[in-house]
């Protein structure tokens, strides 16, 4: 893996800067556990049969950011990145085709929009979407629960590296 060049959140942070702090920390841990992989070790399966790759993962969770920050957050009507009514879990579903650049790409606009429409809610800002029981979330839920997507699936993300090239760490 390349040189870790992600930042801690400072220790004694306010609210909102501590919680966008471990979200980008942990946005960072992702782009770290693929880095100085080829396009080819990005798309090996973890376990096979499973399908379940880095490549995969990047393209899984900018799918999540798109979810929770463009359509729940603000309702904004867009329609998934890579899967569709044939196959909702397209994002797991790669061909030699698809490419780190394409998915680093397209995982970091997500991101940057995630961020842009953030910035307009206080912590208590509730969203446009709805929960299940037919209830808005706040910012500061939708902050911790991304926290927590990237960090699972991050521990995930240990594995699959360790597996292709031994490499390990935080």
């Amino acid at each position: 893996m390349t040189t870790d060049e992600r930042t801690e959140p400072a220790f004694d942070a306010a609210e909102r800067p501590m919680l966008e702090g471990w979200l980008d920390y942990h946005r960072e841990t992702l782009a770290v556990k693929c880095a100085g992989l080829t396009d080819t070790q990005l798309r090996e399966a973890s376990v096979p049969p499973s399908e379940f790759t880095l490549l995969g993962l990047v393209r899984h969770l900018a799918e999540v950011e798109r979810g929770w920050f463009r359509e729940v957050l603000v309702g904004e009507d867009v329609p998934p990145i890579y899967g569709t009514d044939e196959d909702p879990d397209g994002e797991f579903h790669l061909t030699e085709a698809d490419t780190w650049e394409e998915a680093q790409a397209t995982w970091r606009a997500e991101i940057e929009v995630a961020r842009v429409n953030a910035a307009k809610f206080e912590l208590d800002g509730l969203s446009v979407g709805l929960s299940r029981r037919g209830m808005p979330f706040t910012l500061r839920w939708i902050y911790t629960h991304m926290i927590e997507e990237y960090a699972r699936h991050n521990g995930h993300a240990d594995l699959v590296r360790e597996r292709i090239d031994g490499a390990t760490g935080e």
